[in-house]
Order: structure tokens, then sequence, then C-alpha cells
């Protein structure tokens, strides 16, 4: 079981809106979705800042358990 914490935050009452229109749930399930989208953008930037920098060297055909034509 997670921990949870009980908050008081203000916020802005569009914003809110919309957010609950988009995810068409109440309050704390859009808010958590926003939360994990925010964690979700960390992950994926961490992952870009790789790009370029593993050289991976991988046999498709091998890994695909294919023989070579």
């Amino acid at each position: 079981m997670t921990t949870r914490r009980r908050i008081t935050a203000n916020l802005p009452a569009d914003l809110l809106s919309d957010a609950m229109e988009v995810t068409g749930k109440g309050v704390t399930e859009t808010l958590v979705t926003g939360l994990d989208l925010v964690r979700r953008t960390r992950a994926y930037r961490s992952a870009m800042a790789l790009r370029g920098k593993v050289a991976l060297k991988i046999d498709l055909d091998e890994s695909r358990e294919r023989s070579r034509r």
C-alpha cells in the first residue's frame, strides 16, 4: 500500500476543470494523472539525454532467431 498525503492547493479553476474534462475523472484522479505525467516526463528526458551516447551493436536477425538470407 502506498503512503498518501492530504494537501491543500490553490489551483486555477479553469485549468482544473479543463484537466478533469480531458481525463474524465475526479479531482484527485486528475491530479494523480498529472503528477504521473510529470514523473514520466523526467524519465523521458533522462533517457533522451543518453541518446547517441550508448553504443549498441545488435544483430536483429540473430536476436529474432532468424537465419540470414
